[in-house]
């Protein structure tokens, strides 16, 4: 599992689309939520928004869609503004052919923040989506007053190289048409992995979920973006490599891990990135942590999010 590949690494350390088929019911968003796509950045993202009070921006990650926040969404939307969008090439949003690099999704962010007419915003985001936000913070150092990010490294910074050595993580060189050929039609067998092997319990991620969740990613073009994501991740640690030499993130910066998948080596990654960095860790959860332990995720965000500063 995660954990086994995490625990190496600390020890290295110290030492046009078709209609999709009917969703599975998961979580509703709150009432009063709105959708609307917004164009930009060459591309078209779809993008859930409710609530009153400071802005809170949530970014989802590989294997599920902006859906997995309407827990967290729930909850903050009673004092903030939340703005929930599906990352370019998932969920809702288009899927153009490329624009996978992180700093370029960090843009198609920008535009969606613009066309809100929103300015500052704390930042939430799991998975894929701490990359987006890593190379969005970077680039937009005055916009984000709080930066969470959830159980995944950034590519290029820290311990990433030796990660990369470790055979579970066979899916970040996984793509191209013949992989596309072969998990055409069979996207549920190829998320099951994910929701399973990266699941402190495969039972928490809920069959509804997954039913959700894969007709989502069979849409055409999804599992091709998806790839994509995976793919851009050499030039990805490349921009890192450009932000971090332009100086540490100064905002506060909580990096929670699931105690049985990244743990506490979310806060180490993130110490190479920025300066002010407080550790989280969710018990008894492995990635999927807004699946395994909403409740106790949830509260770990809101009371970062609730500090003054």
């Amino acid at each position: 599992m995660l954990r086994h590949a995490v625990a190496a690494v600390l020890a290295i350390l110290v030492a046009a689309p078709a209609p999709a088929p009917a969703l599975a019911q998961v979580q509703p968003f709150p009432p009063g939520f709105t959708e609307r796509d917004i164009v930009t950045n060459g591309t078209t993202i779809h993008v859930r928004s409710g609530g009153h009070g400071p802005a809170v921006l949530l970014l989802h990650g590989y294997g599920e869609t902006g859906d997995m926040w309407a827990p967290l969404a729930t909850d903050l939307s009673r004092d903030h503004l939340v703005i929930v969008p599906d990352l370019r090439g998932m969920g809702l949003s288009s899927k153009p052919a490329g624009g996978y690099d992180k700093k370029t999704q960090a843009a198609d962010i920008v535009g969606v923040l613009d066309a809100l007419k929103i300015g500052r915003t704390d930042l939430v985001t799991h998975d894929i989506g701490n990359m987006v936000g890593y190379a969005f913070a970077a680039r937009n150092r005055d916009r984000v007053t709080r930066f969470v990010l959830m159980d995944a490294p950034l590519p290029g910074i820290g311990p990433w190289n030796e990660l990369l050595k470790n055979p579970l993580l066979w899916h970040f060189r996984f793509g191209g048409p013949v992989m596309e050929r072969l998990v055409a039609g069979r996207e549920r067998i190829y998320l099951d992995r994910f929701w399973n092997e990266f699941s402190a319990s495969a039972a928490k991620f809920s069959e509804a979920s997954r039913v959700h969740y894969a007709a989502l990613y069979a849409r055409p073009g999804a599992m091709h973006a998806g790839f994509a994501q995976f793919a851009a991740f050499d030039r990805d640690a490349g921009d890192n490599a450009g932000f971090v030499a332009a100086g540490k993130l100064t905002m506060p910066v909580l990096a929670i891990g699931g105690a049985k998948s990244f743990g506490p080596m979310m806060a180490t990654v993130m110490r190479f990135a920025a300066s002010d960095v407080t550790e989280g860790v969710i018990p008894d959860s492995g990635h999927w942590l807004m699946e395994e332990q909403p409740a106790a995720t949830i509260a770990v965000v809101r009371g970062f999010l609730d500090t003054k500063r």
